[in-house]
């Protein structure tokens, strides 16, 4: 009970600052959350909490609380440039983060998933097969329940898999995973932190506290420092790493482990997302074959090149989840068919000129939302695509089924965040879903004018 008897604020109302707040309060603290925001949802959620001896402040009395406190748990949404964190900041209070918080509470060995792209996956990957495999795993983080409430769980199980991003990083000063998982890094974030330095740093703090007694589950083609942790290098691509892939066939330490062409996860992103999966259970000496068998049903995550439903000979694919360019990337070379690309959202500090060519190369017709609509197609127009524009996603929606073709694809892949339009990308993809099923998809065939038209009879 580290927290007992302390005084505790949490920053933030979120599904992490709550979980933090009911986790301190258990362990005897007395708890007061500090809100910038002040809604009806917010307030109902405080009233409820508030039975439970948790005080709640909102608005400007949150982000001038002159109150002294023990510690400070910061949710992981929250920039700690803004008054609420700088207020805490001047006042020399001690913050830790929600994944910290939990982690000093968490009795059984922890396995720490981060990457641009495929957590979400690999974290559900690595925990259905580590069940498959015999152990008692469960997984947690920005995936399914905050870590501080799936916590209490810790004691009956043997691992503990999370999904972790820079965010959750950031405020980490003892978070020390026994396995830890460095998918990838491409441009992401740059709303928040100053350059991709300062983003790559921020999820380098993974393997800061690790020794040599800890696993680093690392790409090999990925630039690292020297790490503590014994390595096991995985790779789709190159050669030298212990998981390659060699005719769909993965393979570790030059043996066959995994065919890939006989599961529902396809493509050298998702096959990268395996090896990691795989080389958890090589450092957690985890049975491979067991794990292999555990994946045959896996169904990959809702949002992520989803298929929607398809009618009229036209695909509709929901990629909510691509919230940065090299997601986009990966959802346009997976599709095997021509393209219409619904894409945009908030804007990140990105540009979107890199991907221009593979745009030209795999998309017919472009229609651009959000906050960023207007700079992205400025980006792609020199790449001679047909783009319109659309002030909601329901118009995007519209617009795609009267141009789309027969044979075609309708991929909403935004390739930035949803925050200008939705609360995150589930409701962002959920809303894509519903407009789909639900609209009167009416395609009809284009004829050539050089056609003989049929006439009517």
């Amino acid at each position: 009970m580290i927290y007992s008897g302390k005084d505790a604020v949490v920053l933030g109302l979120g599904h992490s600052g709550e979980a933090a707040a009911l986790l301190l309060r258990e362990e005897g603290a007395r708890v007061t959350i500090c809100e910038s925001r002040d809604d009806a949802e917010l307030r109902e959620k405080a009233a409820r909490l508030g039975g439970l001896g948790i005080a709640v402040r909102f608005g400007p009395e949150a982000d001038s609380d002159p109150s002294r406190y023990d510690i400070c748990v910061l949710s992981p949404g929250i920039d700690p440039a803004v008054p609420l964190v700088q207020n805490v900041v001047r006042k020399g209070i001690p913050i830790i983060g929600e994944l910290e918080l939990a982690f000093e509470e968490c009795p059984c060995p922890v396995v720490a998933i981060t990457g641009s792209n495929g957590k979400t996956t690999t974290t559900e990957l690595t925990t259905a097969m580590l069940i498959g495999s015999g152990m008692r795993a469960a997984a947690s983080g920005n995936i399914g329940l905050p870590f501080a409430t799936m916590v209490r769980r810790s004691e009956v199980l043997d691992v503990m898999v999370l999904e972790v991003s820079s965010f959750q990083l950031e405020s980490t000063r003892v978070f020390r995973p026994h396995v830890a998982v460095w998918l990838n890094l491409s441009p992401n974030h740059l709303d928040r932190y100053r350059d991709m330095d300062e983003y790559r740093e921020a999820k380098l703090r993974i393997f800061r506290r690790q020794t040599e007694e800890d696993f680093a589950v690392v790409n090999a083609r990925e630039s690292l420092p020297v790490l503590a942790a014994r390595r096991i290098t995985f790779s789709a691509v190159a050669e030298e790493a212990d998981f390659t892939l060699r005719d769909q066939v993965i393979h570790y330490q030059g043996e066959p482990v995994l065919d890939q062409a006989a599961i529902r996860l396809q493509g050298l992103h998702n096959a990268e997302n395996l090896m990691a999966a795989l080389g958890v259970g090589v450092a957690l000496g985890a049975d491979l074959d067991r794990m292999a068998a555990a994946v045959t049903d896996y169904h990959a995550p809702v949002h992520r090149c989803e298929f929607v439903r398809e009618r009229e000979g036209v695909r509709w694919i929901n990629d909510s989840k691509a919230t940065n360019l090299d997601a986009l990337e990966k959802a346009l070379l997976s599709q095997d068919r021509p393209l219409v690309l619904i894409a945009g959202g908030k804007d990140k500090g990105f540009g979107f000129e890199t991907i221009a060519p593979l745009i030209r190369e795999r998309v017919r017709l472009v229609i651009l939302i959000g906050e960023m609509k207007e700079r992205i197609h400025q980006a792609w127009a020199c790449a001679g695509l047909e783009i319109q524009t659309a002030e909601s996603l329901e118009e995007a929606v519209t617009l795609s089924a009267a141009a789309v073709r027969p044979g075609e694809t309708v991929l909403f892949s935004p390739g930035t965040s949803s925050f200008d339009m939705f609360r995150n990308y589930g409701e962002r993809g959920t809303a894509f879903k519903n407009l789909v099923n639900t609209l009167p998809l009416k395609v009809s065939p284009i004829i050539s004018e050089n056609e003989p038209k049929i006439p009517s009879i």
